[in-house]
């Protein structure tokens, strides 16, 4: 089937991509693996668009405006008649959103995301930032819920609590990176609280202001992982292993921040093959 095809091209680009946390992976339900992969698919070459190369900022939001002419049209039923890639990640896009019944509006929230890296570079308060990752971060626990056949409130929101976490993780992670595409996802109120100078992200240099900053930014990320930890119990199958493991990850790396004093300019942590028998011992180890 055109279909069928289709999603094997999303599940190729999704497994040729390094992300911290599994995409797609074999701890997931069958039935739900080419879904999450369209979704991560479309998420993955938008957030490319905002983010990738050397085009103006016209252009990239030109690019995801179109994006989104193209995922309205999908899950209307809309087909392309070309072979590219772009086709074939909205061939299956559109089928995965009418067959598991997907709210559209959970995708826009995702582009709107793409676009305010686009436009901001600073988040002045806390509350900035979390809206930020009510739209960039959480729609994909929420579709990963959706496509599973949950449809609970209160998953959502342990969900949700989840994904922030493992958002703001990646942030402190990715200063370094991030700072290079003029962009600091901190909260200036923290920052000025901590008396951080900007200019010694510029030299390379974590001071004691922005370690201070820092460590107080991870007590809230973990008081976030704490909140969404009941939503891998509350789950059934292989998608309980799934989000074991993705939990896992994201507070292996924060630790491994901590530890590290966030000197994030000495060394980026990430995850590796190392990781998987201490990851797989805890998921064995959990405690309901």
């Amino acid at each position: 089937m055109v279909a069928d095809a289709a999603y094997a091209a999303c599940l190729r680009l999704a497994r040729a991509h390094y992300e911290n946390f599994p995409v797609a992976s074999r701890l997931l339900p069958a039935s739900a693996r080419p879904h999450i992969a369209a979704v991560y698919a479309f998420a993955r070459i938008a957030d490319d668009f905002a983010d990738e190369g050397a085009r103006s900022d016209d252009a990239r939001l030109a690019l995801l405006d179109d994006w989104r002419a193209r995922l309205h049209g999908a899950a209307a039923g809309e087909t392309a008649r070309d072979e590219s890639d772009a086709s074939a990640i909205f061939l299956a896009l559109g089928d995965t959103i009418r067959s598991r019944g997907l709210d559209v509006s959970v995708f826009d929230d995702l582009l709107s995301a793409f676009r305010q890296d686009v436009l901001v570079k600073r988040y002045d308060t806390w509350d900035d930032v979390l809206d930020y990752c009510r739209r960039s971060a959480n729609p994909v626990g929420r579709l990963v819920l959706a496509i599973a056949g949950y449809r609970d409130d209160r998953l959502d929101r342990w969900s949700d609590a989840t994904c922030t976490a493992l958002q703001l993780t990646n942030f402190w992670q990715d200063l370094e990176l991030d700072w290079r595409k003029g962009r600091l996802y901190l909260p200036l109120e923290l920052v000025r609280a901590s008396t951080a100078d900007e200019q010694d992200l510029g030299r390379r240099r974590m001071t004691p202001e922005w370690c201070a900053a820092l460590a107080e930014a991870a007590v809230r990320t973990r008081a976030l992982f704490d909140a969404g930890r009941p939503v891998a119990n509350a789950v059934r199958g292989r998608l309980r292993w799934e989000l074991r493991a993705t939990w896992l990850g994201g507070v292996r790396v924060l630790d491994r921040l901590e530890a590290a004093g966030f000197d994030v300019f000495r060394s980026r942590p990430t995850l590796g093959w190392r990781d998987a028998l201490p990851i797989g011992w805890h998921m064995l180890a959990w405690r309901i």
